[in-house]
């Protein structure tokens, strides 16, 4: 008989996005077969205190479980594989993935440069550039230099960026702190709203008459890229309401485009993914000028939403990859991942016969 794998998944947090994580927890959760695995539940509060509650959500207006038994970190070193499904800061961003790699503890989805790249928009946008990927005209501002000169920074925008155009927070997901601004009376509300989510703020170029298209890749090296997705939403920008809320947003797949655009979409995609090492799963979005067809990067998302109207998983269902599936794959990369870590040295062996060589001929 093959032995079950004890999974450890991690939600919660102390993100703007905790209540979707929770949705998110619980639909895996409930997809994952239990002749194949053991699940232990990790729920992390908002105030980031570690309990056990196997029962996170069943939807955002459903009735919360109370947290209240103590569930330490250390009890990770019990299972064989983590699966965090944190949206946002302290979760999506680098940071449980760091803590992973310090107990040697393999898990799903991408590693810690990829993690923390593609949560700080400002610092992705600057890697894509270096990959020459296309981008809408952007730049960003910390919170102390609005603080001291917010007027000369008002001017400079009004230089750079058009309106209209939108500010958001430079490490956040779904659409949380999100502005359009349309005129200069608006500028300083909607900087100020998305400085209470982060101490640097990005500000992008709007695109005009814009369809948004998102497309999911699961893999480590070997890559399965999906058909791109159109997201139609209920307000005039993909709001955190629509998409988790309301439900207005609707998610056409695969999204209407000629066969020559499906492949830009995909290469760029792809080409984003490798751009900051990107391991397990990410979603790709993109914005799309109506008028001119031109394609632009967004932003990529390397835990996204996992809910039953998410548009990672509904992608992947389009590619012939059931729900359940995708979590079996993506535990699978995870372990995969973590061997061919395994293979590498970390430390210098001293005694090796390399070693001794190498100091030989340099002698």
């Amino acid at each position: 008989m093959t032995k079950k794998i004890k999974v450890g998944v991690v939600f919660g947090g102390q993100s703007a996005e905790h209540e979707v994580s929770l949705v998110s927890a619980t639909s895996i959760m409930r997809a994952m077969d239990s002749s194949k695995y053991v699940i232990v539940p990790f729920g992390i509060t908002t105030k980031g205190e570690w309990v056990a509650e196997p029962e996170p959500m069943t939807s955002l207006r459903g009735k919360r479980v109370k947290l209240t038994t103590k569930h330490p970190p250390d009890s990770l070193l019990g299972v064989d594989i983590a699966f965090p499904v944190l949206h946002g800061p302290f979760g999506e961003d680098g940071t449980i993935q760091g803590l992973f790699e310090m107990v040697n503890l393999p898990y799903v989805g991408a590693g810690v440069l990829a993690s923390s790249l593609a949560m700080d928009k400002v610092a992705a946008k600057n890697v894509f550039a270096q990959h020459s990927l296309p981008l809408v005209n952007y730049m960003s501002i910390t919170r102390a230099e609005w603080t001291r000169e917010a007027n000369q920074i008002m001017e400079i925008i009004e230089e750079k960026i058009s309106y209209p155009y939108f500010v958001k927070p430079a490490n956040m997901g779904s659409s949380v702190g999100i502005s359009k601004v349309k005129t200069k009376k608006e500028q300083p509300e909607a900087i100020n709203l998305a400085f209470r989510f982060d101490r640097r703020v990005i500000i992008e170029q709007a695109v005009k008459n814009a369809r948004e298209i998102e497309v999911a890749i699961m893999g480590n090296d070997e890559l399965t890229v999906s058909v791109p997705g159109e997201i139609v939403p209920g307000a005039e920008f993909y709001n955190y309401y629509d998409k988790y809320v309301n439900g207005k947003a609707e998610g056409l797949i695969p999204a209407p485009l000629i066969q020559e655009k499906v492949e830009e979409f995909q290469n760029i995609a792809e080409a984003a993914y490798r751009a900051i090492d990107c391991a397990g799963m990410a979603r790709v979005d993109f914005l799309m000028d109506g008028e001119s067809q031109k394609v632009y990067l967004s932003e990529i998302n390397t835990i996204p939403g996992f809910t039953a109207i998410s548009m990672f998983p509904k992608l992947m269902e389009a590619c012939g990859i059931s729900y359940s599936r995708q979590i079996d794959r993506l535990i699978e990369l995870g372990l995969e991942r973590h061997r061919e870590k395994r293979s590498l040295r970390s430390m210098l062996d001293l005694t090796s016969d390399w070693y001794k060589k190498d100091t030989e001929e340099k002698q």
